[in-house]
């Protein structure tokens, strides 16, 4: 158990802890001649069990509540000083604030310097504590007379605080690992050092860990737990942990700073909360008020954003967006404390709800909606709420990573949910089995229609199916999709083309007859230079017209692609030529190759290279930069098969092709094709969820 102490200055809390522990938490010089604390102390106290009690010991001046603050998170119960002879005092009511913010609702009221107060006077105070807490979480809390002079009430007290320690719920260690740095420090011999307390998980030595936001990694040399030599660091046990690594420095890590397992580092400067002001407030919270944010260690300037039509009023709740002057690194569900931007009061706090809050559309009933299922404390509860919002999926990894859930918490969620997961590059989507039998059957039901109403085409393309359909799968997860329902052989995957499995488009037997004599002319050793149009039509004596018909309809069916204006390549040939631009471009030290580079690997004369590759410029496969180009990972399966391109291997990212740009040209004699694309014109595409 974390025991932390509250209070106005001088109402002896540091005695008290001494006292305690036999630990003088007052290490600073500054702290010895002035006579009071001034940053967070650190004591442990030895139960009878063999447990062990840590104790922060914060200091009580108003110009040092966020030193105060820094050590109030991760703690499970307040030890609130309350002095005889002064009773409740200003500050006493900002850090009673605090707790009643952070949502600790155990503790007991130390009624400190007893010595120098009569009977009278005590149940003077004691009343008057009573009165203060009836609003608060410690309303009822046991208030007990104490001396560190006379020494009465001590034993008692120190009874009472490892009574607590068996009824306070273990937090879970089942998560993942995070540790709040409140001080980094050397010791010699030993290199830098960590401690904080921990929020979730556990640590063991050897782990290899994140200090977030910054980034550094790091290795765990060695653990103190509670003040003993251990091999394993838990949630709710204050740790310092001894880190190795490049860049690994006590002044590298600052307070503020999280250790983290590797898979949380997700900084978070958009936060989507709900807030409490504080009823001692004389104005409400306006639109784009300043604050400073206070979250476990950190503290950082911020605005909050309505979401609601009105300010907040004092004593009111309210979902609000929290803009950060910098990425913190936090989870859902972590309490927060604003204070105004001269640090001169505690203003409200909250509890953090979703930590990839967007910039647009934050006020809609829709995303609304999604928040009131954020605020759900129960994971499962929440993730249940939100597979039958809009847009009807959930990326899991991201909501897993944001709450700090390891890999047996998720097989949980998923089981319990009952719900069909589909992988992606970058994670896993999650939809109800209704929505995901909802989306099989919707795409089914188009491809049939789209057979019907056009029976020449071999199928629709990829992204205008996905924009027709709901749920609205990101295209990584729908591509994903899609794999899937193909490897069950309920659909056909044709580069870019998707149809229904049993769907062929075939020529009639004139134009097979046609294309039996033209395919040779196109393969063979001479695939990468094939003759155009016009010399095709002299080479088997057949009208020009004919030739080019046909090779623009065994363009729409996938069969071949025009390069250049009349200048048709295999399919096959194309998927070649992308796979030797991949190799060239992973031989390069930089990625990029040049024009010269490619013609040498086909052999097919200058002006059909450059040809080549700027019809691969245009479809985004290739991206140029003067006389460089690189490739572009996200269009590499428009012209390679899907088992080339490999299932889940797809990288989503911004837009990078120059298709659908406004100084994009497609070319003359480059006709669009009805639902789909024909090999020289592309519908626009966009890496990001619709």
């Amino acid at each position: 158990m974390i025991v932390g102490t509250a209070g106005h200055i001088d109402h002896g809390k540091t005695s008290l802890v001494r006292v305690l522990t036999g630990v003088d938490t007052d290490r600073l010089k500054e702290e010895k001649a002035r006579g009071i604390s001034i940053d967070l102390g650190f004591a442990y106290l030895p139960a009878p069990d063999g447990s062990v009690l840590g104790f922060v010991d914060v200091p009580g001046h108003e110009k040092f509540v966020h030193n105060m603050l820094a050590g109030a998170s991760g703690i499970d119960f307040v030890l609130l000083a309350i002095a005889a002879d002064d009773g409740v005092m200003p500050q006493t009511l900002e850090h009673l604030a605090i707790v009643d913010l952070l949502g600790i609702e155990r503790g007991l009221v130390a009624l400190t310097k007893a010595d120098l107060a009569s009977p009278e006077r005590r149940a003077q105070v004691a009343e008057e504590i009573r009165q203060t807490l009836v609003a608060t979480r410690l309303a009822g809390a046991d208030i007990l007379p104490v001396s560190t002079v006379s020494g009465e009430g001590i034993d008692d007290l120190r009874r009472r605080l490892c009574g607590a320690a068996h009824t306070i719920h273990a937090r879970s260690a089942r998560g993942r690992f995070r540790l709040a740095a409140d001080r980094s420090f050397t010791l010699p011999g030993t290199g830098t050092v960590v401690t904080g307390t921990v929020l979730s998980g556990a640590v063991s030595v050897g782990d290899r860990l994140m200090v977030s936001p910054a980034g550094l990694e790091a290795r765990v040399r060695s653990i103190h737990a509670q003040d003993r030599p251990t091999e394993l660091g838990r949630a709710g046990e204050r740790c310092a942990l001894n880190l190795a690594g490049d860049g690994i420095s006590k002044d590298a890590i600052s307070r503020g700073q999280m250790i983290v397992d590797p898979l949380l580092h997700a900084p978070a400067d958009r936060i989507d909360a709900t807030l409490k002001l504080l009823a001692s407030e004389s104005k409400p919270v306006n639109q784009w008020m300043p604050v400073r944010l206070h979250h476990a260690a950190s503290e950082v300037g911020a605005r909050i954003v309505l979401l609601g039509d009105t300010p907040v009023p004092p004593g009111g709740e309210a979902t609000v967006q929290i803009v950060l002057e910098r990425p913190i690194a936090a989870a859902a569900g972590d309490r927060f404390v604003l204070r105004d931007t001269t640090a001169q009061r505690t203003i409200g706090g909250g509890k953090f709800l979703d930590l990839r809050a967007p910039a647009r559309k934050r006020r809609t009933p829709e995303r609304l909606a999604q928040l009131a299922a954020y605020a759900l404390a129960d994971p499962q509860a929440a993730l249940a709420s939100l597979l039958e919002l809009s847009p009807y999926y959930v990326d899991l990894s991201a909501f897993a990573r944001d709450r700090a859930l390891g890999n047996d918490g998720i097989a949980l969620l998923i089981e319990r949910c009952q719900a069909l997961t589909v992988p992606t590059s970058s994670g896993t989507l999650l939809l109800s089995a209704a929505n995901w039998l909802a989306l099989k059957r919707g795409l089914l039901a188009r491809l049939e229609k789209f057979h019907k109403e056009h029976p020449d085409l071999p199928g629709i393309g990829l992204e205008p199916l996905r924009l027709q359909l709901l749920p609205r799968l990101p295209a990584p997860g729908f591509i994903s999709f899609l794999q899937g329902l193909a490897r069950a052989s309920e659909i056909g995957l044709d580069g870019a083309w998707v149809r229904l499995a049993g769907h062929a488009v075939r020529l009639v037997a004139e134009d097979e007859k046609l294309w039996s004599r033209i395919a040779p002319l196109l393969g063979g050793e001479e695939r990468f230079r094939p003759p155009r149009v016009r010399d095709i039509a002299g080479l088997i004596d057949v009208n020009e017209a004919d030739v080019r018909r046909l090779l623009k309809l065994l363009g729409r069916m996938g069969k071949v692609d025009e390069v250049a204006h009349d200048h048709f390549f295999l399919r096959g040939t194309v998927g070649e030529m992308v796979e030797i631009i991949v190799d060239l471009s992973a031989q390069a030290t930089s990625g990029q190759f040049t024009a010269a580079q490619f013609r040498d690997r086909v052999d097919n004369g200058r002006k059909v290279a450059i040809q080549s590759l700027e019809f691969f410029d245009r479809h985004g496969v290739t991206l140029r930069r003067g006389d460089l180009r690189r490739i572009n990972k996200h269009r590499l399966d428009l012209f390679r098969r899907p088992t080339e391109a490999g299932a889940g291997k797809f990288i989503s990212g911004r837009e990078s092709s120059p298709v659908g740009r406004p100084d994009f040209k497609s070319g003359r004699g480059r006709e669009p094709v009805l639902g789909g694309f024909d090999s020289l014109s592309l519908p626009p595409y966009s890496g990001r969820a619709g």
